[in-house]
């Protein structure tokens, strides 16, 4: 349940298209349509363009200019079998967006004098390792050392089983840390596990609960849901996956229990649109909650982490920006919003390890602030690459070596996955180059992004990986590349 690849990377940012009437509500407050046709055709365009590269079953957008949210639409098919199209009503799940809101939570806590993100994780859990040293506000920011518990792009076979949050802190949370609190900055579920519990100790209610009546109702957010605990309903989206470029499948469920704190949270896309205009608007906290929320937090030796309470935080030609994106099995997010330009875009996907939802959040952005979107570079690592080669051309025909593999990566390689690669992957021929794009730490682990080229030209393709420190591979994924 990583945090999917930003979509914020060089955004530039300009004056949002003018506001226009409303022409429509279809059925309810979820959809809207208040912005001149011809920028709505641009929207659908762009959006459809890239649902049809990357063969992700559908979207789901909303909107925010002026503080107001001007528009949202459903794309494609939100379960195939029957075909139902998606409907901006409709409920995704969010993933780690969901973070910001037991971000919120415990700093709604602390202004009532009910705890202190500096306290100690010791005062509520004193069996975690060096709880004494890791704060909450470490928790919140990332910077605890606390190992993830899930980093990869797929549900492994330990995850298909009901846990307990309690069950992520005794095995996760008492391992040895990844590194001393406070000196890196390291993505992990594990530590919104921990504070998810730390408000329903604190609050006496499960989080759920203070959620809805202390953010969800008083924001009219109406069908938030539990998405850990409940399915989704037939009227809902449902969530794939795809072995390489293979045939969608249903994605494997997650168990009950896992995402407490985490990625619990299920919604329509109209719904994190209010979210965000509080964010914007600073309506449902205290100032110094909102102050402490959007601050980036400094590493010990004074170095920006570029991530605050749940929130990554830049600016970009000197406009600020907001943002998450959120992945659980079957479904990838993005959430950006930004406060000074009272704008926001927020795009729920229905296929596990897409990269859809982010260039959907690309490809909106100039639409709605009026500036291109620049690329990002990376260095080159000659090593990775050229392992990356080898798996990839093994996968071609089928043949993989599973001793570069660890237990639950091969898992995931199944006798259908294998097929599925193979048979997807092999008309496209060898690859010309593949290139490493981007490397970082994350859950005890390499992450790295790569980007496969094709003699022809016309084939790009990305791929991911996990690595262990051992040198085996928890991930290597396979994913079409929209163009944008």
């Amino acid at each position: 349940m990583r945090r999917f690849v930003a979509a914020v990377a060089g955004i530039c940012l300009a004056a949002p298209v003018a506001l226009w009437a409303q022409s429509g509500v279809k059925a309810g407050h979820d959809v809207v349509d208040r912005i001149a046709p011809v920028q709505a055709e641009q929207m659908d365009a762009a959006a459809e363009k890239i649902l049809k590269e990357t063969g992700t079953p559908s979207a789901s957008v909303a909107v925010v200019e002026h503080g107001q949210i001007v528009y949202t639409h459903g794309y494609g098919l939100a379960r195939l079998q029957p075909p139902s199209p998606a409907e901006p009503w409709m409920r995704y799940s969010i993933g780690s967006i969901s973070k910001q809101f037991t971000a919120a939570a415990m700093l709604m806590l602390q202004h009532e004098g009910k705890l202190s993100i500096n306290d100690p994780v010791s005062k509520y859990f004193p069996g975690l390792t060096d709880a004494k040293n890791v704060t909450i506000k470490m928790l919140l920011s990332h910077t605890s050392g606390y190992q993830d518990y899930w980093p990869e792009d797929y549900v492994m076979p330990p995850m298909e089983k009901p846990t307990t949050p309690q069950h992520i802190l005794d095995v996760w949370g008492k391992r040895p840390l990844d590194f001393a609190p406070g000196t890196k900055w390291q993505y992990s579920n594990t530590n919104y596990v921990i504070a998810g519990l730390i408000v329903q100790k604190v609050s006496g209610m499960p989080l759920m609960q203070f959620l809805r009546e202390r953010i969800f109702r008083p924001l009219d957010m109406k069908d938030v849901m539990n998405s850990d605990l409940h399915e989704l309903l037939k009227t809902d989206a449902a969530g794939y996956q795809r072995y390489a470029l293979g045939p969608l499948r249903p994605a494997t469920p997650e168990g009950p229990g896992w995402m407490l704190g985490a990625a619990e949270l299920a919604m329509p896309a109209y719904d994190l649109a209010q979210w965000d205009i509080s964010l914007m608007d600073r309506s449902l906290m205290s100032q110094q909650s909102y102050d402490e929320m959007f601050t980036p937090v400094l590493l010990e030796d004074g170095q920006n982490s570029h991530y605050a309470l749940g929130l990554f935080v830049g600016t970009r030609d000197g406009h600020a920006y907001l943002e998450h994106s959120g992945e659980v099995s079957g479904f990838v997010s993005e959430n950006i919003v930004f406060p000074q330009d009272k704008a926001a875009i927020v795009v729920l996907t229905n296929e596990m390890a897409s990269p859809a939802a982010g260039a959907i959040g690309r490809a909106l952005t100039p639409l709605v602030l009026g500036m291109p979107v620049g690329k990002s570079t990376a260095e080159e690592a000659k090593q990775a690459e050229a392992q990356a080669m080898e798996i990839f051309t093994g996968l071609q025909h089928g043949k993989i070596d599973r001793a570069k593999f660890t237990d639950w990566c091969n898992a995931y390689f199944s006798h259908q996955a294998i097929e599925d690669y193979k048979n997807s992957l092999g008309p496209l021929g060898k690859p010309a180059s593949i290139q490493m794009l981007q490397q970082g730490l994350r859950g005890g682990m390499t992450f790295r992004v790569f980007r496969a080229m094709f003699p022809n030209g016309k084939n790009t393709l990305m791929i991911t990986t996990y690595t262990e420190p051992d040198g085996k591979l928890e991930q290597f994924l396979v994913l079409p590349v929209p163009k944008v």
